[in-house]
């Protein structure tokens, strides 16, 4: 039978190495996820009366169009970009009447709240992967509607 001495300086360098490598496998933490918000007034009539509203993007209008909406024009009223950890969750503000409470639940899953003028219109929980879009809406004056799309950027 073999017997294998380790002499002090080699349980030294282990240890430095454990030291050193060891921890940073339980301080590394996966990235924070990024997402977009846009806030959209959906309306059939061509123009926004207000001048700084500018018309969605060719790709959130084509994926608007796919959905059963009955409006045919779409305005950017605002957008907020943000990061998330996992299991963090954050309210954004997306006017003085629309609010968001965004929560990362990992594993591409989100949860997400939208609030118009204080009082929860709707809450969801569905995975969002990477560029897909999250389409959260409600009732507006006039037969027209707001929409929060959210889309997971990163």
């Amino acid at each position: 039978m073999r017997r294998y001495v380790i002499s002090a300086t080699c349980l030294a360098w282990l240890a430095i190495i454990a030291l050193l490598f060891g921890p940073a496998r339980v301080l590394a933490q996966p990235a924070a996820s990024k997402f977009e918000a846009q806030l959209i007034w959906g309306t059939n009539d061509s123009k926004s009366p207000d001048p700084r509203h500018k018309p969605v993007t060719p790709e959130i209008l084509e994926r608007l169009k796919e959905l059963p909406l009955k409006w045919s024009h779409y305005f950017e009223v605002n957008r907020r970009q943000f990061a998330l950890a996992t299991n963090e969750g954050k309210r954004i503000e997306m006017s003085d009447k629309c609010d968001i409470e965004v929560k990362n639940l990992g594993n591409s899953n989100v949860e997400v709240a939208l609030f118009g003028k204080g009082e929860k219109v709707v809450k969801r929980t569905q995975p969002l992967p990477s560029g897909e879009i999250l389409v959260l809406g409600g009732n507006a004056p006039n037969a027209t509607a707001w929409l929060v799309i959210l889309k997971r950027i990163k």
